[in-house]
């Protein structure tokens, strides 16, 4: 029987690269997010090409639509809590408690909704594996980065508990903590649709990662064999050393 691994934000960027990545290794593919045509059309590429992937339109933050969700899937054996974001840089005296919400709504309560409704079936599997899609702002902060910081640090936490509790179940826990990562739509969204402000995040920074550098990690650590748990793996670009030690080059010699 083919494994079946759910994908949470597989519309674009670091989660549908995931989901090219896992049918590629034959999985059977359920691609779920918000947009409808963004994730239907993605379906219907991995289909073309041979692979088996299906799309379902879902809010991880809707508790009541999750829940249906996992009740219409036959069975689950991974899980890729990819589904997240951040929104604004202000500092924590001037932040919006409203973007503070929205961001613990999605990177927390959103994987806890979803892995709460998938657990069971993860269990059933013999040989489930739940994978968190961090961020580096998960285990170290940075000014201007107190709400995203604060969500990132709770779903790191919610992964660690996870695998504490789940000891002796026949699910491993795995968390990937992405460093600077240029997609198509991150900076974008953070920014508020201020595209020059999002493209000099990466100004003068040789090869920040991409989506599919994210995704090929991702993978990798699902297709260990069930016994191996790579409970934590922080991937940065070689030019980011640390959150604040990212070498640029000027752009008159770039």
């Amino acid at each position: 029987m083919t494994a079946t691994a759910v994908v949470t934000g597989a519309s674009s960027g670091i989660g549908a690269a995931t989901a090219r990545g896992l049918a590629a290794q034959g999985y059977d593919v359920v691609l779920v997010a918000r947009r409808a045509d963004r994730v239907e059309e993605l379906a219907a590429e991995l289909v073309k090409d041979g692979h088996s992937a299906s799309a379902y339109v879902l809010d991880v933050t809707d508790r009541e639509a999750v829940d249906a969700f996992a009740a219409q899937l036959p069975s689950c054996d991974v899980l890729v809590n990819n589904a997240g974001g951040a929104i604004g840089t202000e500092t924590v005296a001037n932040g919006d408690p409203a973007d503070w919400r929205a961001m613990y709504e999605v990177n927390v309560l959103g994987v806890l909704n979803v892995t709460q409704a998938l657990l069971p079936k993860l269990i059933d599997s013999g040989a489930g594996t739940v994978l968190v899609v961090s961020s580096v702002a998960g285990h170290v902060v940075y000014e201007g980065g107190g709400g995203y910081v604060a969500a990132k640090h709770g779903a790191h936490t919610l992964a660690a508990t996870l695998r504490l509790e789940l000891c002796g179940q026949p699910v491993r826990v795995l968390e990937v903590a992405p460093g600077m990562v240029k997609t198509e739509e991150f900076s974008l969204n953070r920014l508020r649709g201020d595209a020059e402000a999002a493209e000099n995040v990466y100004a003068g920074v040789p090869d920040p990662l991409s989506a599919e550098d994210v995704a090929d990690t991702i993978v990798w650590a699902i297709t260990r064999p069930p016994h191996v748990n790579i409970d934590l793996m922080v991937v940065r670009p070689r030019a980011q050393a640390a959150q604040h030690k990212i070498h640029r080059v000027k752009q008159d010699q770039a």
